[in-house]
């Protein structure tokens, strides 16, 4: 079989096929650099769930549940340390219409079940005492954890190809010259050229800090909030560095604009003040695969034997790898669709005249 893209979506699906048996061969001229290169590795099944997207967020808790004995596997396959932290999240507002906005959501995420608690702003302080005292409530999500991207494709990597994988450092661009009996397109943005699915590049911006003198950040929780209406995260590593982010740009371009790292930088300093004396070590911008529903694109494609979809994962490709991978794995192996692959199949996306995509 043959895997399109070794980000962590088609490197865990290669992983789990190899260890059961199959030939696996992972195309990509450059591993880990696409979106996986840029994201800050928030697993956020509560802070990710949004009005109207009953169905990923179920698909996000139950990637999300997998995710502890995923890290522990990993870890055990490969000694390596993957940044997987268990600290939780604070979800803050700045000021009291940040605050109100947030609390619509935590109210409908609350609804569903999810585990978010209320604080208050001294609680949140007793959490974190670095918070700006300026920040008037905010509310803590247990169960979202974080995980280092960069260390996880590595990993991953690794594993892959202890299993049996290859990886052939080699471009892709028709399916038809590969010489597989499955193939599985797990090719990011590049699905959209690749097969002919409706993938589109969402851009996002992020800044990346790093504590002065080597140690850890002063603060241990990833912290997500509005300030002054504008929506920030950090993301705090134990090697002291500190994740910033992100915009949500409809563009195609990875050109990096002050405008849009100075807007990170100033709503992280107001929610952490502490921020604005850390270095600044590197500004980056991505291409996330968007789809027309904001939902990831799982399963056997219209019209091509043989050819799987494991893209469009947006935001949430991170921390949908788990379940993507034993899904299409499973798929692949038994012939048995989970009922969680449902409803992101690629046919939702089929007209009535039966023309796929359009």
């Amino acid at each position: 079989m043959a895997v399109v893209g070794a980000g962590p979506v088609g490197l865990a699906i290669a992983w789990r096929c190899a260890a059961r048996g199959l030939r696996v061969v992972v195309h990509d001229p450059a591993p880990g650099s696409g979106a996986s290169w840029v994201a800050a590795g928030m697993l956020a099944p509560v802070a990710e769930a949004y009005f109207g997207e009953h169905e990923l967020t179920g698909l996000l808790t139950a990637s999300a549940a997998r995710w502890p004995a995923f890290a522990a596997e990993l870890t055990e396959a490969t000694g390596a340390d993957l940044g997987y932290r268990t600290d939780g999240t604070l979800l803050v507002g700045l000021t009291a219409d940040d605050l109100a906005e947030a609390r619509r959501l935590w109210a409908y995420q609350q609804g569903l079940g999810l585990p978010v608690t209320p604080l208050r702003p001294s609680e949140l302080r007793d959490r974190e005492p670095a918070l700006a005292t300026r920040v008037r409530g905010g509310a803590f999500a247990p169960t979202d954890h974080q995980v280092d991207p960069r260390r996880l494709v590595a990993a991953l990597r690794t594993a892959a190809v202890r299993a049996g994988a290859t990886l052939a450092p080699s471009a892709v661009d028709r399916l038809s010259d590969l010489d597989a009996g499955v193939t599985v397109v797990a090719a990011g943005c590049g699905a959209a050229a690749l097969a002919g699915l409706p993938v589109r590049p969402v851009k996002g911006q992020v800044v990346r800090l790093r504590a002065p003198g080597g140690v850890a950040p002063g603060f241990r929780h990833v912290i997500r909030g509005y300030a002054d209406g504008e929506h920030v995260y950090l993301v705090p590593r134990v090697d002291g560095e500190v994740v910033v982010g992100a915009t949500v740009e409809e563009r195609t371009d990875t050109t990096v604009t002050a405008e849009a790292v100075l807007r990170l930088l100033r709503a992280a300093v107001d929610l952490l003040p502490e921020l604005a004396g850390y270095d600044l070590v590197e500004t980056v911008a991505g291409l996330r695969p968007g789809t027309p529903d904001n939902a990831p694109i799982l399963g056997p494609l219209p019209g091509r034997p043989g050819v799987l979809a494991a893209t469009g994962h947006h935001r949430h490709g991170i921390v949908l790898t788990p379940v993507t991978a034993d899904l299409i794995a499973d798929l692949i192996t038994t012939g048995v669709a989970d009922p969680l692959l449902a409803p992101f199949t690629p046919d939702r996306f089929t007209t009535e005249e039966g023309n796929p995509w359009n």
